[in-house]
């Protein structure tokens, strides 16, 4: 068995569960448990196809770090329903999921999955740090394209990209995210600042889309490089107008890699993360709670095959 360390974008996949299954399914109070009995059949489906050998929830204890917003405010702005100072905003959730959030913790825990998570830093950049200091080949599970820019076949780290649905996952590798997006896994962090993401608020280069994008750093290498092509007065390799786009959006550029940029480098609490067999008598209690049923099952099955 090949050792894998399989990472999970945890909040990515239980808003995908919440909006693919019926909420319908619910434990025997009547409380939905969709999102819950969701995320159980996604683990047991991506611990049996991919035979990971290690497995972490990474988890966002804060989901729009104040040191982003302050280098662009409308970073994730449209999803902010409080503002809190001192603390989280508070984000725009579904009430029925934001009541199953302590459930889908609890059912980690019984499946003996850690779960990690940063002050001040959202789950990719857990993600990127625990990927970075893996001694073993990774895949990161997410439906978030931010994360491509960690892809890297030499050290054995691909993404397997939930955006097209759980029956149609894509495994990313370093030839994929060329082909799909004509600009190298190290060059995608630029390319996201120049494109913008009108998802995550990050408003991009007025004028400069996907192709122009990429057609700049197959030329120029790197943002560093665009932005100094176009400060000369011949911008070579660059039309004029590219280049007053470029000059045009001097502040943003400023501040905006920081923002895309994933942190590689925090400093995390250690994890048992090997695959290991729930408790038999804490999953039938859970299951007698929250009547997760078959999906349950699924995912305890799944789990303790791979121990």
């Amino acid at each position: 068995m090949t050792d894998r360390l399989m990472l999970l974008d945890t909040a990515s996949l239980y808003f995908r569960a919440f909006y693919g299954v019926p909420d319908s399914v619910k434990a025997p109070d009547g409380r939905p448990v969709n999102a819950a009995r969701g995320l159980l059949d996604m683990i047991a489906k991506l611990v049996t196809t991919y035979e990971p050998s290690e497995l972490i929830a990474c988890w966002d204890d804060d989901w729009r770090p104040q040191w982003r917003v302050d280098l662009i405010p409308s970073y994730k702005a449209h999803r902010v329903v409080e503002v809190v100072p001192g603390a989280p905003d508070v984000e725009e959730v579904p009430d029925p999921l934001e009541a199953q959030i302590p459930l889908i913790r609890e059912e980690l825990e019984v499946l003996r999955i850690p779960i990690v998570g940063a002050a001040q830093h959202e789950a990719d950049d857990v993600i990127a740090s625990l990927a970075a200091q893996s001694p073993i080949p990774v895949d990161i599970v997410t439906g978030d394209r931010d994360l491509f820019q960690l892809v890297e076949d030499a050290r054995g780290v691909r993404v397997i990209y939930t955006g097209r649905g759980m029956s149609n996952l894509e495994v990313l590798d370093d030839s994929v995210v060329t082909t799909k997006y004509r600009v190298l896994p190290e060059q995608y962090a630029d390319f996201a600042v120049l494109r913008g993401d009108a998802s995550d608020g990050l408003p991009g280069v007025a004028g400069i889309g996907e192709k122009t994008a990429a057609t700049l750093l197959q030329t120029h290498g790197d943002l560093t490089a665009i932005r100094g092509a176009a400060s000369e007065a011949a911008a070579p390799g660059m039309t004029a107008g590219v280049r007053a786009k470029i000059l045009a959006a001097s502040d943003y550029l400023d501040v905006a890699p920081t923002v895309v940029e994933v942190v590689r480098t925090l400093d995390l609490p250690a994890v048992d993360a090997r695959l290991r067999a729930p408790d038999a008598a804490q999953v039938a209690a859970l299951d007698a709670t929250w009547n997760l049923g078959s999906s349950l099952q699924r995912a305890v099955s799944a789990l303790t095959a791979r121990a």
